[in-house]
């Protein structure tokens, strides 16, 4: 399919609300796949979709298990806590270290418009928050706990989110 362009921090449309997904069309399917090329191509390992300027309730996610698609997720339930270092497609070669639950459950609509839920911990929990922060128009960056730092090793290459042991 095709890489799309990642917006970046200070881009009107990553501080916009996202609606709903009420039905799956070939352009929704295109966009889903663009998603995730583009994601695998940037190295990231989530992208939501007003990172590449479309306004839709869609998360794709893939912390190393394979893709996880996400349309109209929501967060369920919570638990734990963890403190790590945070990235972003939309703000590169920054990190900033944010706290995030440990355990994350998220009800979602998978690309056949079928209700599911998947859970998550540790990367994924994170990654779940992270890019469902994205839909109602919310970066990371506003939950970071000091100041955002330069990351030393990066490249249009580096992953999107890195977990503290």
């Amino acid at each position: 399919m095709a890489i799309r362009e990642v917006r970046e921090m200070g881009d009107d449309v990553l501080e916009k609300q996202c609606k709903p997904v009420t039905k799956m069309t070939l352009r929704t399917k295109i966009l889903i796949e663009d998603m995730l090329d583009t994601m695998y191509e940037k190295m990231g390992v989530g992208l939501a979709a007003p990172q590449v300027g479309i306004l839709k309730q869609i998360v794709v996610i893939d912390v190393g298990g394979g893709p996880i698609v996400l349309i109209n997720p929501e967060i369920v339930e919570t638990s734990g806590e963890q403190t790590g270092e945070e990235g972003c497609l939309s703000v590169p070669g920054k990190w900033g270290i944010v706290t995030r639950p440990n355990y994350v459950k998220v009800r979602a609509l998978n690309e056949n418009m079928e209700e599911f839920e998947i859970e998550g911990e540790e990367l994924l929990a994170r990654a779940f928050c992270h890019e469902i922060d994205h839909l109602g128009g919310h970066l990371y960056v506003e939950k970071v706990e000091g100041e955002l730092h330069d990351s030393p090793a990066y490249n249009e290459g580096d992953m999107e989110y890195e977990v503290e042991e």
